[in-house]
């Protein structure tokens, strides 16, 4: 098979391939990947030259877009994706009419993409660089839902006196409703539960803690224990004023057991 000569260079050391690689790239050895591939070395009749490949590193952003585009062929999606933003944060964006496909239930699918083309851009890296996909301005869109949805929550929260507690959100989601809530006077928010079921809490500061009053079953009816109370104190008099006035009514009458038994003639 015949090599591919392309980034191939050569000299009677590998030192000696290697800088001549760098210097027609017109990069330096740390933004280089260095591939020898023979060793200089003399012999009996003759010498064999030193053999290197030389090419440029990738930088995070492209790292992260290739992936991106090994992705999208995997799942045998028709995308382009192009590096917005190469920052402090790195920002990506796909182009494709299959979005459905991209972004998924609530943005599943694009976090989930999100998720690993952050990781691969971050390899090897001290300290950790944000990544950011988008499809179709998506991004956006839920932000602006959300900063809505976040504001016509803490309002009901607030007249209703009681917390309310929003669908289960992303990381990122979360702290846009946070942010959004942030400068409310009349309102905090905490998150609860565990990912992925987190979720923000919104939380009056005019909130009226909720009562429970005790209650009991009896024969499948439901029933307040105070008055349950009160009807046990007037079944209990009812019985005992009965009781009396059924022993009262035997005095009167004469009660034929009292009697002594008639003697016999």
């Amino acid at each position: 098979m015949e090599e591919n000569m392309e980034n191939i260079f050569t000299g009677k050391t590998v030192e000696e391939a290697t800088a001549e690689g760098l210097k027609a790239l017109g990069i330096t050895a740390d933004e280089a990947e260095i591939e020898v591939l023979e060793e200089g070395k003399r012999k009996l009749f003759g010498s064999v030259k030193a053999k290197v490949k030389v090419v440029k590193k990738a930088t995070d952003s492209e790292r992260a877009a290739n992936f991106i585009d090994g992705l999208m062929g995997i799942l045998n999606i028709t995308a382009v994706t192009e590096v917005v933003s190469d920052g402090e944060k790195i920002e990506i964006k796909i182009e494709t009419t299959n979005t459905s496909a991209v972004i998924g239930r609530r943005g599943e699918v694009l976090d989930a993409i999100q998720c690993l083309a952050g990781a691969v851009a971050n390899i090897g890296r001290d300290e950790y660089r944000r990544v950011s996909v988008d499809c179709e301005n998506y991004r956006a869109q839920r932000e602006e839902k959300l900063k809505n949805v976040a504001i016509a929550k803490a309002a009901k929260a607030v007249e209703k006196k009681r917390r309310v507690a929003l669908e289960p959100m992303s990381p990122y989601e979360r702290r846009v409703v946070h942010s959004v809530l942030a400068s409310n006077e009349e309102v905090t928010t905490v998150s609860e539960g565990k990912e992925p079921t987190r979720r923000v809490v919104i939380i009056p500061k005019n909130e009226v803690p909720f009562e429970r009053k005790e209650k009991f079953n009896r024969g499948g009816r439901q029933f307040n224990r105070d008055k349950r109370d009160d009807r046990g104190e007037k079944k209990y008099g009812e019985r005992k004023f009965n009781r009396d006035r059924r022993d009262g009514d035997r005095r009167d009458r004469g009660d034929r057991s009292s009697r002594p038994p008639r003697s016999s003639a």
